[in-house]
């Protein structure tokens, strides 16, 4: 059967196996004492990955090996520090250690590493401040470090990545002002994830000259002031979060021609309206205004497309009307949030879709039962309403329904026979 299946190979195919077979006998003396220095730093390998790794064997039964020149061990629970000798795997092209369990900090050596255009080192517990030899990596492209305990102000060495694409220091505890070479990046960064931080200061004027830019998440931070106005120059942006920051109106008007993903929700805005560059967007999915200053009639509203809405969040401002027209209009929404407000319309008459798992109405004015179909979702919320009837048998706590008119059944009271 190989002998069949090697015989219907493209011939490139073929001459790859040879190079693997005559070039991949032996590893390379600075690949092996690199892995196996790597190695020796691992407290726990609960799934048995780095079995393999022992001293004279192929480097291409491990992860890397000449022909290759990357490291991805992700998601495996590997644990302890990340060691020194990591460094001496001089020729890599990518390192990728995201999803384990490493902790201390961050190996001053990984700087020798210097033909490195993937460095991936997220959702693991490292801590202390960001070796600042990592300025030596000058092919990156991709520099992700987030999901850590990484303190200290964010480095001031940005300038040294003419060609990063994508940086994601998001879920850290890093403090300060964002640094001002990080605007050497505008030409190319399409990524800018620094939500989940401790960040101070104004959003810097600059970052509207990142005309590439695709993602920006400033969220759960402390900036403060306007967003500035250069912001309408980023015309490309289809994904932009600055919830959760002490930020004042005014909101500048953007010029983007579809966003796909927008929160501005507890900050200190007071937008009246939807924006309109929201209504129009062909694109949206999710949307996110939570004690945004809204003052609108939910019937009025009328966005281009509501079709591919999953989530969205209203809650907390001063809507009036009924969702019951925008929710009929969805087919793939998983959460609607709109507690806080003064929507008044029959339950009865919202649609459930299948995709529709997290419902808050609470702190409303909406009337009649609660639909069977609630029972479906994993959380739910439509209490202090003005429901009445029997309460269909949920998971649901007793809080969840609380504060309505005249609702009975488990997990409140009995109904009154």
């Amino acid at each position: 059967m190989k002998r069949f299946l090697l015989s219907h190979l493209p011939s490139h195919f073929l001459l790859f196996f040879s190079l693997l077979t005559l070039v991949a006998a032996k590893c390379h003396v600075d690949d092996e004492t690199g892995l196996l220095g790597f190695k020796s730093g691992i407290t726990a390998d609960p799934s048995g990955k780095l079995d393999l790794w022992k001293p004279g064997t192929d480097c291409c039964t491990w992860p890397v090996c000449r022909l290759s020149g990357y490291i991805y061990i992700e998601n495996n629970k590997l644990s302890g520090h990340i060691p020194n000798n990591v460094g001496k795997m001089t020729q890599l092209d990518a390192l990728s250690l995201e999803g384990n369990r490493f902790s201390g900090m961050i190996p001053s050596s990984i700087s020798e590493l210097t033909q490195l255009t993937q460095l991936k080192l997220g959702g693991n517990l490292l801590t202390g401040m960001v070796p600042d030899g990592i300025r030596q990596l000058k092919n990156l492209t991709f520099l992700s470090l987030e999901r850590n305990l990484l303190s200290g102000t964010l480095p001031d060495f940005f300038s040294s990545f003419s060609n990063l694409r994508i940086l994601s220091l998001s879920h850290n505890k890093f403090s300060g002002k964002i640094p001002e070479s990080i605007s050497t990046l505008a030409p190319k960064l399409g990524y800018l994830e620094l939500g989940h931080n401790a960040l101070t200061g104004k959003i810097p004027d600059f970052l509207g000259k990142f005309h590439a830019l695709d993602t920006l998440d400033l969220s759960w931070n402390h900036f403060s002031g306007t967003v500035p106005k250069s912001f309408g120059n980023l015309t490309k942006i289809f994904n932009l979060d600055l919830s959760h920051n002490f930020l004042v109106d005014p909101f500048p008007e953007m010029n983007v021609k579809g966003i796909e993903s927008l929160d501005l929700s507890y900050n200190g805005f007071h937008l009246g309206q939807i924006p309109k560059w929201v209504t129009s967007s062909p694109i949206l999915y999710s949307l996110k205004l939570a004690k945004c200053g809204l003052k609108i009639k939910l019937d009025d509203w009328k966005p281009t497309q509501t079709y591919f809405y999953d989530y969205v969040d209203l809650s907390d401002n001063e809507i009036s009307g009924s969702p019951v027209k925008l929710l009929n209009r969805t087919d793939y929404l998983v959460g609607f949030w709109a507690s806080g407000n003064r929507l008044g319309f029959k339950l009865e008459g919202m649609r459930f879709v299948k995709t529709l798992k997290h419902l808050d109405l609470s702190r409303n004015l909406v009337v009649g039962k609660v639909p069977q179909a609630i029972s479906g979702l994993e959380k739910a919320n439509v209490s202090h309403n003005h429901l009445c009837g029997p309460l269909p048998a949920t998971k649901f706590p007793a809080t969840a329904f609380l504060g309505n008119d005249c609702l009975c059944g488990s997990p409140l009271p009995p109904c009154k026979m």
